[in-house]
């Protein structure tokens, strides 16, 4: 894999191997800033506090404490001013864990490092580090940032940090330094990346890249910043969230009223509608959507697709269809020589000396490169004059002097070679057929030829005629590992791919069914084309199409628009300029990271970091499981929070006392949120993709999972004030009614919890222990439950309560079991798909 240097970062007055001097660094620093890849905001106490100030739940503590102090109750006060302590640790706790994926990053990195500078080695900061620096780094030090490798004694790199391969690479110190744009390529094998570690060797590095212009910096700088562009869906929470609140506000103001007709007191009126209003106020969701986006950003990272804008965690598992790049997405974008066709009278090695003869030796063409790299020992005849490549003349010639012999060596287009030589045209004939049939079969094919020269007569120029024919040779780009299975998952969830390349048409179809794409006959047309009929309005000629050949960039645009048109969600790769229109129109703009110019970067909403067709589809996966994991948190808070909020206003409002009094909600939002943010977004999902029909209207939930959760919330409902009005009895044992109805709504929590997550998570087990743990400990202790204003419960009081729970359970399961059934249903759809 190449990656691009820019040769003006490398472009160093004075001796290379005396590093740069205090000018030269002074300018550069000004130029390029500070070598900070982690920036870690701060996450002291002051700041946790000051996220804190931001939680309604913090003012109601207060507000509710105040209030009881105002009117005498002490004791009262106080109960809820301790309440803090867990609510804030709870804070602080969930404040780390949305950092902590950042800011264990840091500790990968290197603080210090050995540098020379003025001709001297020297120990600095890593953050001083600047483009142009000279870094020496040896066995078990971390690389600060990205440079080319000099000068490399026998090294293995670990860089399992960026790639996730536990597997050491091997590295090579690069031939030369880039000094020019076509030379500014450099193989990754001659790179080190920030945050590797050399596990063997010695390594004399040339700093390119610092900072958030890493590999790992760009990583780390996304999952900074990528939550904080405003999504569709944080839109929708945020518009629920202001008309549940405005209604909360009106219920809460009508309880207050009857509470004080019905003659319970200005105390007992605010408490009841305080109350209300902190069980109705809907904090948790805008909350859960952003940590979850933050999550989403994170492992999209993992999965080498780096997230420029949060929108791209919801959408990336809706695609439809992606619309990718051949070269270097699907294939690894390298030419390698796979077969050698030598004339009769010529070994295979005679043809691949007269081709590198024919080749540049300092030069970044592909084709030379794989010539030259086949070669077991190198070359040293002098050239006398070459005749460089051009798209016009499609070929390019040399004149050799080699053993005191003049020889003329040419290869190129076989089409062009063969026109300059001497063949009968049996052998022509023989010749045409077999290079038509190593290019139907996706090969890149040159022919060579040669022939010596009279040095008296020639007199410069190059020679057009009369070559002897040497032969053929045949390169493939060899089709990145992971695709064909990452093309067969895609197959199976009916996502379609459109492969779009500039190679001719037949080398696209062999590519297209090397991957399985279009199955043993994949569809190839030509841009062309398809261009032709889109302009007249046939935009159902796209259905079946799996490749389009000899398409340029700017017929991207159209391709994206028309599908999009057409109803699909539309992802599409790109890594030149002439992408930028395309990746802007598609639904997910995807760039490449290693060999996209930065225009493409830019305005792509992903940025994949290995260039692998594989990434995209794994980033689907991701996306889709993050999607449904959000979804298992939002059920779980309407499935609970609906019998809650109902329960607190129906009971005092039909004249009982007050159900929940203000240390009940923090019991059970300590309970509540936890168990949202924690418990389901560690849930894994499989490998499969599973068919999603496309839409363009983001529907969180289908109609039979709003039923299913609205008749949960109204039956646990009634079972909770049924289960209060039970334990009240004749005498009016509110502390044991209060106690009983608390717990039935625990137990209904647990058993939401287990079905939903179906407790595949660590976070489920440890939250669903430590909340039935706790709900004994409260309540079966006199002590802590006079605190809380309970009293302990009988066998059959938690009998009734494990009953609930297994009716919630069972309620949640009904709504799983229909999900399952339209899961099967899609499995099916795909596998007759596929079929």
């Amino acid at each position: 894999m190449l990656r691009y240097a820019p040769p003006d970062r490398l472009n160093i007055s004075g001796s290379l191997q005396d590093g740069l001097d205090s000018a030269q660094i002074k300018i550069r620093q000004q130029q390029y800033g500070d070598n900070r890849i982690v920036e870690i905001p701060p996450t002291g106490w002051r700041d946790i506090l000051r996220n804190t100030l931001r939680d309604p739940m913090l003012w109601f503590l207060l507000g509710t404490s105040a209030l009881f102090l105002a009117v005498g109750e002490l004791t009262e006060a106080i109960i809820l001013l301790v309440a803090l302590i867990p609510f804030l640790g709870m804070d602080a706790y969930l404040h780390r864990r949305t950092q902590a994926s950042i800011a264990g990053l840091s500790d990968c990195l290197t603080a210090q490092t050995t540098v020379i500078r003025d001709g001297q080695p020297q120990r600095i900061a890593a953050a001083e580090l600047v483009p142009g620096d000279l870094v020496l780094l040896g066995t078990g030090e971390s690389c600060p940032a990205d440079g080319l490798i000099e000068y490399a004694e026998d090294v293995l790199c670990d860089e399992s940090l960026l790639t996730g391969e536990a597997f050491p690479v091997r590295k090579l110190a690069v031939a030369a330094l880039p000094h020019q744009e076509h030379t500014a390529y450099i193989a990754s094998a001659s790179w080190l990346f920030a945050g590797t570690r050399l596990l063997k060797g010695n390594v004399r590095l040339r700093i390119v890249f610092t900072g958030v212009e890493t590999l790992y910096g760009e990583i780390v700088h996304s999952a900074m910043l990528g939550t904080h562009t405003r999504t569709p869906l944080q839109s929708a929470v945020s518009n629920l969230v202001a008309i549940l609140l405005a209604a909360a506000a009106v219920i809460c103001l009508g309880l207050a009223w009857v509470r004080w007709e019905q003659g319970h007191g200005l105390l007992d009126a605010l408490l009841s509608a305080v109350t209300l209003a902190v069980a109705a106020l809907p904090e948790e969701f805008p909350v859960v959507l952003t940590f979850f986006l933050g999550v989403g950003v994170y492992r999209l990272a993992k999965r080498q697709a780096l997230v420029r804008r949060a929108v791209v965690v919801e959408n990336i598992g809706r695609v439809s269809c992606i619309c990718s790049d051949k070269t270097g997405t699907l294939t690894e974008g390298r030419l390698q020589l796979s077969h050698r066709y030598p004339a009769q009278g010529f070994s295979e090695e005679r043809l691949l000396e007269i081709a590198a003869m024919a080749s540049r030796h300092e030069t970044s063409d592909p084709v030379d490169l794989a010539i030259l790299n086949s070669l077991e020992t190198p070359l040293h005849d002098a050239v006398v004059e070459s005749f460089p490549f051009t798209e016009d003349r499609k070929c390019e010639a040399a004149i050799i002097r080699s053993s005191d012999a003049l020889l003329a060596v040419l290869k190129g287009a076989p089409e062009i070679v063969l026109a300059h030589c001497k063949l009968d045209g049996t052998a022509l004939t023989g010749w045409q057929q077999r290079i038509d049939e190593l290019a139907g079969s996706g090969h890149k094919v040159i022919a060579c030829a040669w022939q010596t020269l009279d040095g008296a007569s020639w007199h410069g120029g190059e020679p057009d005629r009369d070559f002897i024919f040497a032969g053929a040779l045949a390169f493939e780009d060899p089709v990145r590992e992971g695709v064909p299975g990452a093309v067969l998952l895609c197959r199976d969830a009916q996502i379609r791919i459109i492969m779009i390349t500039g190679d001719h048409p037949a080398t696209a179809r062999a590519v297209a069914r090397e991957i399985g794409l279009g199955g043993a006959t994949p569809q190839v047309v030509t841009a062309d084309e398809i261009q032709t009929q889109l302009v007249r309005g046939e935009s159902d000629v796209l259905r079946n199409i799996d490749v389009i050949a000899r398409a340029v960039p700017a017929q991207k645009l159209l391709l994206v628009q028309t599908l999009q048109n057409s109803g699909e969600i539309v992802a599409a790769t790109g890594d030149g300029i002439n992408d930028v229109p395309a990746l802007q129109a598609a639904d997910i703009g995807i760039a490449m990271g290693q060999r996209g110019t930065r225009s493409a970067r830019e305005v792509a909403a992903i940025v994949l970091l290995d260039d692998n067709f594989h990434s995209i589809v794994q980033a689907i996966a991701e996306g889709r499981q993050l999607f449904t994991n959000l979804q298992l948190s939002f059920q779980y808070l309407l499935m609970i929070h609906l019998p809650l909020v109902l329960t607190a206003a129906l009971i005092p409002l039909a004249g009982y006392p007050m159900l929940y009094l203000p240390i009940h909600i923090v019991w059970l939002e300590l309970v509540i949120h936890p168990t949202a943010l924690l418990v389901f977004q560690e849930i894994a999902g499989n490998k499969t993709l599973v068919y999603q029909p496309p839409t363009k209207q983001l529907r969180f939930f289908s109609r039979w999972q709003w039923f299913a959760m609205g008749l949960a919330g109204l039956t646990l409902t009634v079972i909770v004030t049924l289960a209060y009005i039970r334990s009240l009895g004749a005498g009016y044992d509110v502390d044991h009614a209060r106690a009983m109805a608390l717990v039935t709504l625990i137990a209904a929590s647990v058993g939401i919890t287990a079905v939903l997550s179906r407790m595949h998570s660590s976070a489920a087990w440890y939250i669903v222990s430590l909340t039935i743990g706790l709900s004994c400990l409260l309540v079966q202790i006199p002590a802590l439950a006079g605190f809380l204003h309970l009293a302990p419960l009988h066998v059959d009081d938690w009998l009734l309560a494990i009953a609930s729970g297994m009716i919630a359970a069972a309620l949640t399961l009904l709504g799983r079991v229909n999900g399952l059934r339209i899961f099967r249903e899609r499995q099916t759809q795909s596998q007759q798909h596929s079929d």
